[in-house]
């Protein structure tokens, strides 16, 4: 065991002997024997160990238990608890979910604060068989099915080259005490129900099902190469980011073949699921304004792109204020702000991106705010006012240019729409004195 554990590593590269571990140890058989095999390797080496205080006294147990692991070894023990039932609640996610983001920016924060290389978990091949099937019952794509990897970043799997039947007889062998947690043999997990139950009626079927499986991940692992290849490919061609926003080229989308597919991997890491994105693919052809959800983003129909943005954060009807002595204004819109008399120098600028106004008409404190149904505004150079509706509509604003205006206010009256065009009634003129100037930061 102990050869083919170095041999693993050395193939993989997931480390040297230079290097300085972190081990991610529960008390639990797989993580236990992970230990012995880097002490048996000389390997350099620290324990963590996380207590999530879900089992009670079998968790304090656990945590005596892997303390006196890492004085049997003469190596550093660090040790968290976690108040994961709250986190669950506060975050709105599983206990499971929970405590897999608890424990790694834990871990995360060990590795830095104590200078170690990489952090070492106990996955193993049978692990890898278990996440493909909930992947796969999940949905999680191509992505979802290439199998758990060595090494991710500063996450290592020195035991991915091992079974858990393996890793049993070396614990056996070397006689080596570990935890039982009790929570492995609970049907309510999707991964307990996956080894327990799916896996013993797979192997009815097929005795070499794991096999099977392993051969078919490795399989999927290359196929998924190519395909990111493709993908790459298709996102130069077809996306581009234009002011913070990520766009699609809906022509182009139109003639790709499979068309579904392609989207799904555009899309998936802004949070839409498969049947969201199979109504995109369908709604290509929509009149513009279409919208989709995600929980953290939008995506709109445009004329000729999918314009994707995250979804705002500023209530509506929410309004900022400008202060006379203010000298700049950072949220919601950047702005410099210059107040100064008018002098034979003064010369007015034609920029849509400053706004100068006569200071003496203005009532402090100034509002922005978005725009609402009805409003209006005296563009500058007309003498009627105008219905923003319609202004915008001249200006071809998409809906999602339309609903990122900020209007300046002076009391009820608009007076500049930001980036676009001042009031007419606040413009500077031959008998101003004073003038008020913000400069729009794009």
């Amino acid at each position: 065991m102990l050869k083919l554990f170095q041999n693993f590593i050395k193939k993989e590269k997931l480390f040297t002997k230079n290097h300085k571990i972190l081990i991610a140890v529960s008390g639990g058989i797989d993580s236990v024997a992970l230990c012995h095999l880097f002490h048996e390797a000389s390997y350099t080496f620290g324990i963590a160990h996380c207590n999530f205080q879900l089992r009670g006294k079998e968790s304090e147990e656990d945590e005596k238990f892997v303390k006196q692991l890492a004085k049997r070894f003469h190596v550093p023990f660090y040790i968290e608890k976690f108040k994961t039932k709250e986190y669950s609640k506060e975050k709105k996610i599983s206990v499971q979910m929970a405590a897999r983001d608890l424990r790694y920016a834990w871990f995360e924060g060990v590795r830095k604060k104590f200078g170690y290389d990489y952090i070492a978990v106990a996955h193993h091949q049978d692990d890898e068989i278990e996440t493909f099937f909930i992947n796969l019952i999940r949905g999680t794509g191509i992505a979802g099915l290439h199998g758990i990897k060595a090494k991710s970043g500063k996450i290592i799997r020195p035991l991915m080259f091992a079974k858990r039947k393996e890793i049993e007889e070396y614990i056996q062998v070397k006689k080596v005490k570990y935890r039982e947690d009790s929570s492995n043999s609970s049907l309510k997990y999707m991964r307990n129900k996956i080894r327990h139950k799916l896996i013993p009626l797979l192997k009815e079927m097929n005795p070499e099902i794991e096999e099977t499986i392993t051969s078919e991940i490795q399989r999927v692992r290359k196929i998924e190469q190519l395909f990111l290849q493709s993908v790459k490919a298709k996102k130069a061609e077809i996306i581009k980011k234009e002011r913070g926003l990520i766009k699609f080229d809906i022509k182009k989308l139109q003639h790709l073949d499979n068309r579904d597919l392609y989207l799904f991997e555009f899309l998936k890491p802004y949070g839409f699921s498969g049947d969201i994105i199979k109504n995109i693919s369908e709604g290509l052809k929509a009149e513009p304004g279409k919208q989709f959800f995600s929980s953290t983003h939008r995506l709109i129909k445009d004329r000729s792109y999918l314009i994707l943005s995250p979804v705002s954060l500023v209530e509506p009807g929410q309004k900022f204020i400008i202060m006379e002595d203010y000298k700049e204004l950072k949220k919601p819109v950047h702005l410099k702000l210059i107040t100064g008399s008018v002098s034979k120098r003064f010369k007015l600028v034609k920029d849509k991106n400053i706004g100068m106004f006569d200071h003496d008409k203005l009532s402090f404190p100034l509002t922005i705010r978005k725009w609402n149904s009805g409003d209006f505004f005296q563009p500058f150079g007309m003498k009627g006012k105008k219905k923003l509706s319609d202004f915008f509509t001249d200006l071809k604003l998409s809906l999602y240019d339309k609903e990122n205006v900020w209007l300046l206010c002076n009391g009820d009256d608009i007076i500049w729409c930001i980036g676009h065009r001042t009031d007419d009634r606040y413009k500077v003129n031959a008998n101003t004195k004073k003038v008020f100037i913000a400069k729009f930061v794009r």
